[in-house]
C-alpha cells in the first residue's frame, strides 16, 4: 500500500514537472514571438546608429537650422516618445533630436554598466556617428536632466543651453531622506526574472496603462518593447545613487542660457501612496523640490526658474506647450549670442 502511495506522488510529482517544462517553453516561445513582432509592427522612428561594437541606437532627429535641441528622456520606458508632444513643436523651429538610451525601446542593450557615464558616451557617440553637430541645447527630464549636466561636464565645448524639466538635484536623496525611505519592489525585481517566459510581455497592460499623453500607436510599441525596456529601467534606477553622486561636481554652466522648470502640482493620492507620506508631508517635500530646482537655476548666471503649478512630474506630458516654449527661449538666446 505504502509503495503504491509513494508510485502515485511520484507519478502527480513527474506529472508536475512536465508541465512546468511546457509552460516554461511555451512562455519562452510567446516572448520570442513578441519580440520579433514588436520589431516587425513598430519600427524605429528616425534610424537606427551604429555606435561599435555590434551596438545600434535609436535616433529621431527632424527639422533644420541651429542650434540642435537634443531631447534627454527621465527614468521612464518610453524612451524618444517621452518627447513626443514636444518634439514636433521644437522641430518647427530649429533642428530636434531625440534618442531612446541603451535597452529602451529599439536601441541595443550596452554591456557596461549603466548610468549617467554609460548615457553620455552613448548621446555623444550617436550624436557624432549619425552627423549631427553642435551647438546643441540639451533638454533633460527628471534623472535625464543630470545627464544632461553629465553630458555638459564632459563636452561643454559642444553645449550651448540646456532646459531642466523637473530635474534630480544631485543631493535630493539626502535632503528628503527624513519623509520618506526609498525601496525597491522584489515583485519588480520577480517580474524582470521571469521575462524570458513571457511574464513581463503578458502583464504590459496592467503594468502600462493607456496614457492620455500618449496615441494608441505608441501605447502599443511601449508595451511590444516593455520586457527589454523595464529591465533597463530597473538598472538605472539601482545605479541612481551613482549618478546622483557623480553630478555633485557638475555645478557650473558659466553664462549658458538655462531654464529649470519644477512641477508645481499637489502629488496625488497614488503618488503619495507610493512615497508612503501623508499629504502635509508631501507639501514640505515639494517645496523642498523647488528649493533645489532654485539652487540649479543659479547654476548658470544667465539661469530662470519657472513653476509649472498644473503639472506633474512629467511637465513634457502635462504642459508640452510650457515645455516648448522654454526650449524655444533657450534657442533664441542662444543664437542672439551668436550674432
Amino acid at each position: 500500500m505504502k509503495t503504491s502511495r509513494h508510485s502515485t506522488l511520484r507519478a502527480g510529482l513527474a506529472a508536475a514537472a512536465a508541465l512546468a517544462v511546457l509552460a516554461g517553453l511555451a512562455g519562452i516561445a510567446y516572448e520570442q514571438i513578441g519580440r520579433y513582432r514588436a520589431v516587425r509592427d513598430f519600427p524605429a522612428p528616425g534610424k537606427m546608429v551604429d555606435v561599435g561594437a555590434g551596438r545600434r541606437i535609436q535616433l529621431d532627429c527632424r527639422g533644420t537650422g541651429s542650434p540642435t535641441v537634443v531631447f534627454e528622456a527621465g527614468l521612464s520606458v518610453d524612451g524618444s516618445l517621452s518627447w513626443s508632444a514636444v518634439q514636433p513643436k521644437v522641430a518647427a523651429h530649429t533642428r530636434a533630436c531625440a534618442y531612446s538610451r541603451a535597452g529602451l525601446m529599439w536601441s541595443d542593450p550596452s554591456n557596461t554598466p549603466p548610468g549617467a557615464a554609460q548615457a553620455v558616451h552613448d548621446l555623444h557617440a550617436v550624436l557624432a556617428k549619425s552627423g549631427e553637430r553642435g551647438p546643441f541645447v540639451l533638454a533633460g527630464q527628471s534623472l535625464g536632466g543630470l545627464y544632461a549636466l553629465g553630458f555638459t561636464h564632459r563636452f561643454g565645448a559642444e553645449v550651448a543651453g540646456l532646459v531642466l524639466v523637473d530635474p534630480s538635484h544631485p543631493e535630493q536623496v539626502e535632503r528628503v531622506a527624513h519623509f520618506m525611505t526609498e525601496s525597491r519592489s522584489m515583485r519588480s525585481r520577480i517580474g524582470i526574472a521571469l521575462a524570458p517566459f513571457g511574464v513581463l510581455r503578458a502583464a504590459a497592460p496592467v503594468l502600462l496603462p493607456e496614457s492620455p499623453h500618449h496615441s494608441a500607436q505608441d501605447m502599443e510599441a511601449v508595451r511590444a518593447f516593455a520586457p527589454k525596456s523595464l529591465r533597463t529601467q530597473l538598472a538605472e534606477s539601482d545605479a541612481a545613487d551613482a549618478s546622483l553622486a557623480e553630478a555633485k561636481s557638475f555645478r557650473d554652466l558659466g553664462d549658458r542660457p538655462l531654464v529649470v522648470l519644477t512641477a508645481m502640482a499637489p502629488y496625488t493620492a497614488a503618488e503619495l501612496r507610493g512615497m508612503k507620506i501623508t499629504p502635509e508631508q508631501g507639501r514640505q517635500v515639494q517645496a523642498i523640490w523647488k528649493r533645489m530646482h532654485e539652487e540649479m537655476a543659479a547654476w548658470s548666471s544667465r539661469g530662470r526658474h519657472l513653476l509649472v503649478a498644473d503639472a506633474g512630474h512629467d511637465i513634457q506630458l502635462d504642459r508640452p506647450q510650457v515645455v516648448a516654449d522654454a526650449v524655444l527661449s533657450v534657442v533664441d538666446a542662444v543664437r542672439s549670442s551668436s550674432r
